[in-house]
């Protein structure tokens, strides 16, 4: 299909990116990698008038260490997130789950800001940064604030980005140990049906694709402190979750799933 028509214009900074949104409103969208938001023009779930783009950012696409933090540029690239020297001795879980994302083009375009800001529960990035207690730096004509992942997601694509809001970075703990990333799926390119991301031996655990956000199997991680073992606590995965229902799984075989990649990945994170 051939999305609506729009304009275009390609901005020369963040700060610029931010002015344009506040001139356009809600009519605009931030085009970064384009692998979520041109699909979706193309079936009309978006019709912005007006695209911005941002891909062309050089100055927000880094990986540092950052005072206990590993500092990541939003226009990062999840082929960078794949290859950074600095994750994989440092947060080698984001780099993991960076190399399942889709397929070699999808890695070389998607960015890691665009992946939290499209906001799909089914994505493997929000998830992850969501288990390793991650932080996203968003600009705005007044500052910057810093969002704690947990309180970033607020429904099916919504996130908590005001209209005239960008994010400019993302921070994870560095040194996380006791990690593990599983994914269902039917092809390795696929979406999962299910995934779990489990950091720091199961203090955090997040779900993909058991609700309308990325979220955190709060039970598991409060019985695995409290100490359960590790099958006992991974038996609550699936509390309080709302798992989707399509062709690919229902609601109950999700649950499962759920339950027993915890399981595994609880496992593989205190082997």
């Amino acid at each position: 299909m051939i999305p609506a028509a729009f304009d275009y214009t390609v901005a020369e900074s963040a700060d610029h990116a931010i002015q344009l949104l506040g001139e356009y409103g809600d009519e605009a969208k931030l085009l970064a990698g384009g692998h979520s938001l041109i699909p979706m023009m193309k079936y009309r779930l978006a019709t912005p008038t007006q695209l911005i783009d941002v891909g062309r950012l050089d100055d927000l696409s880094y990986i540092r260490r950052d005072n206990g933090h590993i500092a990541i540029g939003a226009m990062t690239k999840h082929a960078q997130l794949e290859t950074s020297d600095v994750l994989a001795a440092d947060c080698p879980m984001l780099q993991h789950v960076a190399a399942l994302v889709g397929d070699p083009s999808v890695r070389h375009r998607g960015t890691l800001g665009g992946t939290l800001a499209h906001s799909d529960p089914a994505s493997d990035l929000p998830a992850a940064v969501l288990a390793l207690g991650g932080t996203i730096v968003a600009k705005g004509p007044n500052g910057q604030r810093e969002i704690a992942s947990s309180e970033f997601f607020t429904g099916y694509f919504e996130s908590v980005l005001a209209e005239d809001e960008m994010i400019v970075e993302v921070k994870v703990p560095a040194g996380t140990a006791g990690w593990n990333y599983q994914k269902f799926n039917r092809r390795a390119q696929d979406w999962a049906i299910v995934g779990v991301a489990v950091a720091d031996g199961g203090a955090g655990i997040s779900l993909v694709n058991m609700g309308s956000t990325p979220i955190r199997a709060t039970a598991a991680e409060e019985a695995l402190a409290g100490g359960a073992s590790i099958a006992d606590a991974a038996a609550l995965a699936a509390q309080d979750t709302d798992p989707p229902e399509d062709l690919n799984a229902d609601g109950e075989y999700r649950a499962h799933l759920a339950r027993v990649l915890t399981q595994r990945a609880l496992e593989a994170a205190n082997g």
